[in-house]
């Protein structure tokens, strides 16, 4: 692959790609939530309505701008079981899932303190919404098996290119039919400790959110294997295939 490099030899790009396109995601879930709190006082099945639906549409459009330059992963367990299942053909390098992962968080960060300032709020506000019971770390797991099911699904089945709309379906699903709202990213997850709003998360509930988030990774791998014992030959195509094209290629394919 050509372009600019890290010096682990991922393309500066993708990390790019993942840094801005988490902190975009971020800043869409927690705007979105701002702006309901605003617009709908009291009336937390409408706020939440207007929550999901602002994340559904903008977790779709992040995915296909930034899914060729990265696959679009935003999510530090989506890149990990993507390494798992391509570790022996070639797939992502155990060194660039940490760079990912850290681009990931970074960019969450950087997404929550955007998302309070273009609302007037300070830009570092810790939340104090304590999330962390049995029945919402349940959903917390239920939530990421489903997410990694469906994108190593999709993969393996040569259906990539739907990922932007079935991934934001399902999160948007996921918001109504799992208790915790389906968080399901580690990264998102620490972002929102940054924003004391309707989609923050109080430190305390972090790491049994992420706990959990990591059990649900581990069930829906092995699902997928399963249900796709061959899963890691499309270890090149997740979340959305991202192999380097040229701009001749792209003229000869147009």
């Amino acid at each position: 692959m050509s372009g600019s490099r890290s010096s682990s030899g991922i393309p500066g790009r993708a990390l790019l790609a993942e840094f801005v396109g988490t902190a975009m995601l971020v800043t869409v879930v927690i705007g979105s939530g701002i702006a309901a709190e605003q617009l709908s006082p009291g009336n937390t099945g409408l706020q939440l309505l207007q929550n999901s639906t602002a994340t559904v549409l903008g977790l779709a459009v992040l995915i296909l701008v930034f899914g060729p330059a990265s696959g679009a992963h935003f999510n530090p367990v989506v890149t990990t079981v993507d390494w798992w299942f391509g570790r022996r053909t070639g797939g992502l390098p155990l060194p660039h899932v940490g760079l990912y992962a850290i681009a990931q968080i970074l960019g969450a960060i950087a997404g929550a303190v955007l998302a309070n300032l273009m609302y007037d709020l300070a830009a570092v506000d810790i939340s104090g919404h304590d999330r962390a019971t049995a029945p919402v770390l349940l959903a917390e797991v239920v939530a990421t098996a489903g997410l990694i099911v469906l994108i190593f699904a999709l993969a393996r089945t040569g259906r990539a290119s739907l990922s932007a709309a079935a991934v934001g379906a399902y999160i948007g699903a996921a918001y109504w039919f799992t208790s915790s709202t389906s968080f399901a990213n580690p990264a998102v997850t620490i972002g929102r400790i940054f924003s004391d709003t309707f989609a923050g998360i109080a430190p305390a509930s972090v790491a049994p959110f992420i706990a959990a988030q990591i059990v649900g990774a581990l069930i829906g791998a092995a699902l997928v294997v399963a249900l796709y014992p061959d899963v890691e030959a499309a270890a090149e195509n997740v979340v959305v295939p991202h192999e380097e094209t040229t701009f001749a290629e792209i003229k000869t394919a147009v």
